[in-house]
C-alpha cells in the first residue's frame, strides 16, 4: 500500500506547509503530496487531478482534514465514491477516519452532513445579522471615494460628462450613475 497525501488551502493568503508537514509526519514522501490553492466547491483542481492519475487500487490517500478534500456533503460523497470505486481508501488524519471498510465510509458522510449543515447554519446567522445590521442603517461595501458635491457642481456649471469623466479621473458611466441618482434623488 502506498501513501499519498492531498492539502488544499482556500486562497493564496493561507499557507499549505502545515498540512504537508502533518503528510510527511505520518509517513507520505514529498514527491507523493498534491496541493491546491482554491474554491473548495471545485471538483476540478490541478492537485485533485494530478492525484487521481497518479494512485491506484489498495493506496492510500491521507488528508490532514475533512473539509480539505471536499467542501460539502455532495462533493464529499463523490470524491469518496470515486476513489472507493478505484480500490483508494481514504484517511482524514485530524478526525481519525478511513473509508477502509464500510463503517469507515458511513461515519465519514454522516460527518460530512453535519459540518455541511454546520456551514448552512452558520451562513443563516451571518445574512440574519447582516439583515439586521441593514435595518439598522449600517451600509456595506467599501466607502465611497468620489467627491459627489464637486462632480453635480461640475455638471450644473455646464460640464460635460466627458470632461468630468476626465477632470475627476473616473468613468463616464460612474458620471452618469451620479448624475442620475443626485438628480433622482431631489426630484423624488
Amino acid at each position: 500500500m502506498r501513501k499519498f497525501g492531498y492539502a488544499r488551502v482556500s486562497t493564496s493568503q493561507q499557507s499549505l506547509e502545515v498540512q504537508k508537514k502533518a503528510l510527511l509526519k505520518e509517513g507520505v514522501k514529498g514527491n507523493r503530496i498534491f496541493s491546491d490553492v482554491g474554491s473548495r466547491a471545485n471538483l476540478d483542481r490541478e492537485g485533485l487531478n494530478l492525484l487521481r492519475v497518479k494512485v491506484e487500487e489498495g493506496d492510500l490517500v491521507l488528508v490532514t482534514r475533512l473539509d480539505r478534500l471536499g467542501s460539502d456533503t455532495v462533493e464529499m460523497i463523490k470524491l469518496i465514491k470515486e476513489f472507493s470505486e478505484l480500490g483508494i481508501y481514504i484517511r482524514f488524519i485530524k478526525e481519525g477516519l478511513s473509508t477502509e471498510g464500510t463503517m469507515g465510509k458511513m461515519v465519514v458522510t454522516i460527518l460530512s452532513a453535519v459540518a455541511d449543515a454546520e456551514r448552512e447554519r452558520i451562513l443563516e446567522r451571518t445574512n440574519e445579522g447582516r439583515i439586521d445590521a441593514m435595518a439598522k442603517g449600517i451600509k456595506f461595501g467599501r466607502k465611497r471615494s468620489i467627491d459627489r458635491t464637486r462632480l453635480i457642481q461640475l455638471h450644473n456649471d455646464g460640464m460635460g460628462a466627458t470632461d468630468i469623466a476626465n477632470k475627476l479621473e473616473i468613468g463616464r458611466s460612474t458620471v452618469y450613475k451620479i448624475i442620475n441618482e443626485e438628480i433622482g434623488t431631489k426630484n423624488k
